[in-house]
């Protein structure tokens, strides 16, 4: 079974408000999220915030029972979207793909691979999908819509 690569809703926002979906999509054909996560999503799109339907072929995961299990054990200050993406990508050996901070540092606890936004735009300008000022323009477009990014340009992150 291949890697289950799940994506809270701060990534699907982020790629949704600059209509690149493709990029991640292309990036993982294993990506998924979970009804919680895309609910979250959703709740936004409803009130005109985020396109509708960016995502309309992204896998929507189911979780088992164990899944549910271990998401509502996780600390309530998560909310249901990351509990349930942290939570299907720790007991399939996944990768946990968001930019909430806490989330992260929990998912780094239970040893679960995390990476975001900034992640995935410096995977594409090394895969050689997007060119550096491409990404870096994403990035920057991403910032005016509302991105608390830790970095405005991705040159400190690319090492050649």
């Amino acid at each position: 079974m291949p890697t289950p690569v799940v994506l809270d809703n701060t990534v699907l926002t982020n790629f949704a408000l600059v209509k690149r979906s493709d990029v991640v999509l292309r990036l993982w054909p294993t990506a998924c999220t979970t009804p919680e996560a895309l609910a979250e999503y959703q709740a936004g799109a409803a009130i005109g915030r985020l396109p509708l339907n960016a995502w309309s072929t992204l896998p929507i995961a189911t979780l088992t029972e164990t899944e549910t299990a271990f998401g509502a054990s996780l600390v309530h200050r998560l909310g249901a979207g990351e509990r349930s993406c942290l939570a299907l990508a720790h007991e399939r050996a996944g990768i946990f793909v968001s930019d909430d901070g806490d989330a992260r540092a929990v998912a780094q606890r239970f040893g679960v691979r995390t990476t975001g936004t900034l992640g995935i735009l410096v995977l594409c300008v090394k895969r050689k999908w997007l060119s550096r000022k491409a990404a870096n323009d994403l990035l920057r477009e991403m910032i005016a819509l509302g991105y608390r990014s830790p970095v405005d340009r991705l040159d400190s992150l690319l090492t050649d």
